[in-house]
């Protein structure tokens, strides 16, 4: 079976383009309320290529993080048409993927297991440096 470098170089190519295009119109061309601060952490795209799934994490330190999640995503599928066009504008492409936004939230779990870990070896270095002399 042959591999497919350059399909999968291609790929990424376009995955990298989408993501810093997508980037910048959440910075300054989306006035959506309900869009909150995010960045797009990565898109991946299918196969091949028609879809693409775009992951989004939202910025914030609020309580109701989901909600402002949930609200965000809300936010960008409304504003999918409007992205794609621009898309197609920008990198001058005949057909862009179909976009789907979705919830990033590893950063989130990886802040919460490095909490955990913090709390379990805390007594263990509070012992230590009372045994040294």
């Amino acid at each position: 079976m042959p591999e497919h470098r350059g399909r999968k170089h291609h790929q990424d190519r376009v995955a990298e383009a989408l993501r810093e295009e997508i980037g910048a119109m959440i910075e300054g061309e989306l006035s959506d309320p309900r869009i909150d601060f995010c960045h797009v952490t990565e898109v991946v795209l299918n196969a091949g290529g028609k879809s693409a799934h775009v992951y989004i994490a939202v910025d914030t330190t609020a309580a109701d993080i989901e909600q402002r999640e949930e609200n965000t995503v809300a936010g960008l599928e409304a504003a999918k048409g409007f992205i794609r066009f621009e898309l197609k504008e920008r990198l001058g492409v005949r057909h862009v993927p179909e976009l789907s936004f979705l919830v990033d939230r590893s950063g989130r779990y990886q802040a919460r297991i490095d909490e955990l870990e913090a709390e379990k070896w805390a007594p263990e270095r509070v012992e230590a440096e009372g045994e040294a002399p």
